[in-house]
């Protein structure tokens, strides 16, 4: 017989799939868990690669504006030596040092940037910083590099062909820095700074995001202790999905996690945030993160806390929608956890 050929990346990657990768949690107690989550998590934090040096912040406000019911802040601050973010700070009427309210780092998908959220423009994120300040919250929403203030110019990336995270991914390479781990400590750095305002209760921080948002409020949750609640949205799914052929690829350089494969999947990370208050939102017609994959990716997840004895923090909100925010559900989580 002769042996079979595997001429392309994509056959190459299909092989790879039929593996079941080493740590992708199929224990049942919470001692399983417990041993799994030390393994997995200094596996992801090994792959993740180093984190840059963090310096003070230097927070410069650029704008402030009063609005009905909440000051809109703009600022910027240097979270390592090599970098600056923006981003909106919102703070409701009723927040101070006195009557400190909770926070939730808003963490805005693939697009325009920050904006969206915060409504100075609309996009599918529903300007869901604005409705949690509304809500009584302190927000925080940054761009993340390659979007907004900091998404690089056309020629440097040349677009229209290439899209700007792959190339920025591939640059950061050189330097030994991957550009999730960057994006990561950013959005640490982004609690810390939450942490040192007045008007915020330090104990009680979110965080919550749709698409490359859930991808980050995936990680940061995961990684950081300081979030009591994570509202994951159109984000939850697996690998395989992703790499298939219905799938083709749907990654890129904000959201690739180098390694994740050969240990374990989404769903494993999203279970680093156990036993913590976690909601993944779900759409019935959201075609990137499709349905059915989503809702496997959950079962999965659902191990994991049921393992860990804390079914009762992990919530699914399975709504009829497309790749959006489910608004009131997500910020009525997020009362309720934080």
């Amino acid at each position: 017989m002769a042996a079979q050929r595997f001429l392309t990346a994509e056959q190459s990657v299909e092989q790879l799939l039929k593996a079941t990768p080493p740590l992708h949690f199929e224990g049942t107690t919470k001692q399983d868990w417990k041993e799994w989550r030390d393994k997995f998590q200094r596996n992801l934090a090994n792959d993740l690669g180093p984190a840059p040096e963090a310096i003070p912040l230097e927070v410069e406000v650029l704008e402030h504006t009063q609005l009905d019911g909440y000051t809109r802040e703009k600022i910027i601050f240097n979270p390592d030596p090599f970098s600056s973010i923006p981003a909106y700070i919102l703070t409701p009427d009723s927040a101070n040092a006195e009557n400190p309210a909770p926070a939730v780092l808003c963490a805005h998908g693939h697009g325009i940037g920050k904006d969206g959220a915060v409504g100075v423009v609309e996009d599918y994120q529903k300007q869901y910083a604005v409705e949690l300040t509304k809500r009584g919250f302190v927000t925080l929403t940054p761009d993340w590099r390659c979007f907004g203030e900091r998404k690089d110019r056309d020629a440097w990336v040349r677009r229209p062909n290439r899209d700007g995270c792959n190339v920025a991914y591939l640059a950061f390479g050189y330097f030994g820095y991957q550009l999730l781990r960057l994006n990561i400590s950013d959005g640490q750095r982004c609690l810390d700074y939450l942490q040192s305002r007045p008007e915020v209760d330090s104990n009680r921080l979110g965080c919550m995001g749709c698409s490359f948002g859930g991808t980050m409020t995936t990680y940061i949750s995961a990684l950081d202790q300081r979030v009591k609640a994570a509202v994951i949205v159109c984000y939850l799914s697996t690998l395989t999905d992703a790499l298939n052929d219905r799938g083709r690829g749907n990654t890129c350089g904000s959201q690739f996690m180098f390694g994740l494969r050969k240990a374990g999947d989404i769903a494993d990370v999203a279970g680093l945030i156990a036993p913590r208050a976690c909601m993944a939102q779900i759409g019935s017609d959201d075609m990137c993160f499709i349905e059915a994959d989503a809702l496997a990716a959950f079962a999965h997840l659902e191990k994991i806390y049921a393992a860990a004895g804390h079914q009762d923090q992990l919530v699914l909100d399975h709504f009829q929608g497309g790749h959006e925010i489910n608004l009131e559900t997500g910020i009525a989580f997020l009362e309720e956890r934080l």
